[in-house]
Formats: structure tokens, C-alpha cells, sequence
């Protein structure tokens, strides 16, 4: 039921590695995805990517009971980020902040055009991302553990929505940032795509890059997603396949 991928399976190794982890520039950490791992929940999914332990639970589609919330011809795709008081070094306030609201939001624009929520008229599908402990790339893992925890609810999809950063730390744009790339690097550029389309529904860019380093900095996380995709197929296939 669990998926796990060395850095070894992901990464080419065709470049030096100049990073402190060890690992090369087109190389992602450690990953880890299992589908259904709730009971009380409709869908559910665990991802550890790295240093990040992200856990989602899916509820729905269910009747929506807020009126000014509702639509007559589709559902509302709800999702609420939340980092645990202990996910980080210095414990976190509990609660919603400013980041948590803006990541919650963001979530639910990459997953919205993935899922047929005109099948599913006045409902709500809720998604609850509970990041666990955080290690750089949070908003990432919790889109990716979220869109196979939707798969795991049933939920009808056009394609499993997969997210990767890719960005430039030390003067070198590098795939799937740690946190000190994230913290003390240049920039960084979280994408989503739908693989079996190649539509972007994220696309978010924070720091200074050449047209040039945009560029290789989107390609990179493209094709970083590209390998996540594989591996939440084999979580859903491992959970459904017996």
C-alpha cells in the first residue's frame, strides 16, 4: 500500500551536486504516497516528501447547507491547509493565518479544474490538508496528497492534479527545494499540472530569475511532476488493484 522512491529512482545524476543534501540539481527527495489511509473518511491520502509528513481527508460530494456558498449547476471544492503547532522548529500558532488562508485558496484553484463538479450540483467536496511537519514545499505536497485522496473518495477527475517547485538557490536553478534552498535561495516556482493534458493550473513565480532561468525553472518542475504522477497512479493502483 505504501510507495516509496529513493533519490536514487528520481533523480539522473547527470550533473554534479553542489547542494547541501547531496542531491543533484534535477534530483527530487525522498517520496513516500499511500492511498486510504483514514476510515472515517470518504478519501484519504499520506505523502511524505522529504521532510514533509502531509495527511488529507476527502468528505463529500454532500449537501451544501451554507445558501450564499451554493451553486445550482456544480459543486464547491472547499479546501482548508492547515500546519500543525508542531510541523515546524518554533511551535506555530494554532489556527488559521494569512498563509494558511492564501495556500487554502490556492489549493482549491489547482484541484477545481481537474474534477466534474457539474455532476454534482449544490454539493460541496471538502478537502482538509493537515501538514504534519514541514520541510520547504508544503503547498506542493498537500496538492498532490490531495488530489489522490480525492481519487480515493470517488471523486469523478479529468486527471490527477500532481505539484512540484522547482527554483534557484546558491546561483543554481534546482529541482524540488529544502527548506534552507527555500528559506535562503533566490526564487522559487511552485507548479501543478494535469500530465495527461499538460494543462498548468498552477503556476506561481516569488524571486528574481532571468527569462532564462524562468524558463529552465519551469521545464524542471514540469518534468518533476511528471515523476510524482507515476507514483500517484502506483498509491491508487496499490490500494484498488488486489
Amino acid at each position: 500500500m505504501i510507495t516509496i522512491i529513493t533519490n536514487k529512482d528520481l533523480g539522473t545524476g547527470t550533473e554534479a551536486s553542489q547542494r547541501a543534501d547531496g542531491r543533484a540539481f534535477d534530483e527530487l527527495r525522498p517520496l513516500k504516497i499511500e492511498a486510504g489511509v483514514l476510515k472515517r473518511a470518504d478519501g484519504s491520502a499520506y505523502l511524505e516528501l522529504g521532510g514533509n509528513k502531509v495527511l488529507v481527508a476527502v468528505y463529500g460530494p454532500r449537501e451544501l447547507h451554507i445558501r450564499r456558498l451554493m451553486q445550482p449547476n456544480r459543486a464547491v471544492l472547499r479546501c482548508r491547509y492547515n500546519m500543525a503547532p508542531f510541523s515546524v522548529d518554533d511551535r506555530k500558532r494554532p489556527g488559521p493565518d494569512r498563509r494558511s488562508v492564501e495556500i487554502s485558496k490556492i489549493t482549491s484553484e489547482a484541484l477545481t479544474p481537474a474534477v466534474f463538479l457539474e455532476k454534482f450540483p449544490r454539493s460541496t467536496i471538502d478537502v482538509f490538508i493537515e501538514i504534519l511537519e514541514a520541510e520547504g514545499g508544503t503547498r506542493c505536497a498537500g496538492i498532490t496528497a490531495a488530489s489522490v485522496a480525492l481519487a480515493d473518495a470517488g471523486v469523478p477527475m479529468r486527471d490527477l492534479v500532481v505539484s512540484c517547485a522547482a527554483g534557484k538557490a546558491d546561483g543554481q536553478v534546482v529541482l524540488d527545494l529544502s527548506e534552507v534552498e527555500d528559506k535562503d535561495g533566490e526564487a522559487d516556482v511552485p507548479v501543478a499540472i494535469m500530465p495527461r493534458t499538460g494543462e498548468v493550473t498552477l503556476l506561481q513565480s516569488d524571486g528574481n530569475l532571468t527569462a532564462e532561468e524562468f524558463e529552465k525553472a519551469l521545464n524542471l518542475a514540469i518534468e518533476g511532476c511528471k515523476k510524482i504522477s507515476k507514483e500517484q497512479k502506483n498509491a491508487i493502483i496499490k490500494r484498488y488493484g488486489d
